[in-house]
């Protein structure tokens, strides 16, 4: 019996304008993987997790499961190379395996590193093998203002944006990977707010930043209810008292009055606050 097959038909487009691509169409190579480069700016380091796929890959490799690794021209050292955009993973594994002299890629136009990080975030945006810290840092390479602006407010705030999820430095202190959460700050409350945020618990020198940390303290900073009656220094002191017992205080409250825990979190913070009549934050 014949299998049921469907032909590729195009949806409608009505209301939508038809993007024009900027550049031209990609072109296809049979290349020896060890002829290709990675850039460090955008592409992320092989951890034992990366080394764990790649093994998978050398073991199993399979032609009707290859992926053509997207590369782009580039200049290096007075020569010009291919530098991937994608797909290092597989490259890696097809230059590791006696039997693969050479793999397709598909090369891309991309002149330059911030050309070239702006294609590794389009390639990976909907990937859920690439961290948002890795996009983020891709960003950077790409000069994307925001993405500047957030390194520059964690800057003025004396906080870490961390590379990599695993490479706190002792205590983690002043150290975070809440990246999507301080974009959404300076997007909601501009960077003047965002940094006292960040300067309010950085200040504590207690523990890696988290996301429920920014959003409490950002409630309580923001919001009338709180702002009001407490100053960003006071909540530094409070946090300091209660340390790590806040966290396990806020899972209890959260659990037995059904909010969510960045609010408990927030709550508990300001029980523990020194309250005082009219102590409106800094603008």
């Amino acid at each position: 019996m014949q299998d049921n097959v469907r032909a590729i038909t195009p949806v409608s487009i009505s209301g939508l304008v038809p993007g024009v691509p900027s550049t031209g169409m990609p072109i296809f190579e049979f290349i020896k993987p060890t002829d290709l480069f990675v850039d460090p700016a955008y592409q992320r380091s092989i951890g034992e997790r990366g080394l764990s796929q790649i093994r998978r890959i050398i073991e199993g490799f399979d032609w009707a499961k290859f992926k053509p690794p997207i590369c782009a021209y580039a200049e290096h050292e007075g020569a010009t190379v291919l530098k991937v955009l994608d797909g290092q993973h597989t490259a890696i594994a097809a230059a590791s395996n006696p039997n693969i002299p050479e793999i397709p890629v598909m090369i891309v136009e991309a002149e330059d590193t911030a050309a070239q990080a702006k294609a590794f975030i389009g390639q990976n945006t909907q990937s859920l093998r690439v961290t948002n810290l890795q996009l983020h840092q891709a960003a950077i390479a790409a000069a994307d203002e925001d993405a500047l602006t957030l390194e520059l407010t964690c800057t003025a705030s004396n906080v870490k944006l961390l590379r990599n999820p695993n490479s706190y430095t002792g205590d983690g202190s002043r150290q975070t990977i809440a990246v999507k959460q301080i974009e959404a700050l300076i997007a909601r409350r501009g960077r003047v707010v965002a940094r006292q945020v960040l300067e309010t618990i950085a200040n504590a020198e207690r523990g890696p930043i988290t996301a429920s940390q920014i959003k409490a303290v950002e409630l309580l900073l923001t919001d009338r209810e709180y702002f009001e009656h407490i100053t960003a220094d006071d909540l530094t002191s409070a946090i300091v008292d209660l340390l790590y017992t806040a966290e396990e205080e806020a899972k209890l409250f959260a659990a037995t009055h059904k909010v969510l825990l960045w609010r408990a979190l927030a709550i508990i913070w300001y029980r523990k606050c020194k309250k005082r009549r009219g102590a409106l934050r800094a603008a």
